[in-house]
């Protein structure tokens, strides 16, 4: 039932809620990715499985499918990965181009994973650096 009031917001599009929340925090790219998973740092691969198959994995990175990321990723989940061992934890979440992982950022941000980013550019972005791929 309605309570009588309209929402008069304009809609917001995908590019304007893309800039709207990778403007809360910054971006890695290929190179300073890389330099974040030597000092500790959690690579978390969000593509499916077509194109991991048809393009490779980054050396390890954790694969996690975005319909499965919260549940894995949050520190106080029952379904959490062991990787996930706290709020604390760097995380860089990779998608294909860099689009679905500033909005996967923004989910795990909510659940308190302060620290996590994502890599501009996505998987295309690390492969075209020439930073490590398996097949």
């Amino acid at each position: 039932m309605s309570d009588g009031t309209r929402n008069t917001a304009q809609p917001t599009g995908i590019d304007e809620l893309l800039e709207r929340v990778r403007a809360r925090y910054e971006r890695v790219g290929p190179q300073e990715a890389a330099a974040a998973a030597a000092e500790g740092a959690l690579l978390v691969d969000i593509r499916y499985a077509a194109l991991r198959e048809a393009d490779g994995l980054i050396p390890g990175a954790l694969v996690v499918e975005r319909n499965e990321l919260e549940w894995r990723l949050d520190p106080l989940g029952s379904h959490r990965a062991p990787e996930a061992t706290g709020h604390d934890l760097r995380i860089v979440v990779i998608c294909n181009e860099g689009y679905a992982s500033s909005l996967a950022v923004a989910s795990l941000r909510q659940l308190g994973l302060h620290r996590a980013t994502d890599l501009a550019g996505g998987f295309q972005a690390w492969r075209d650096a020439g930073l490590p791929v398996v097949t």
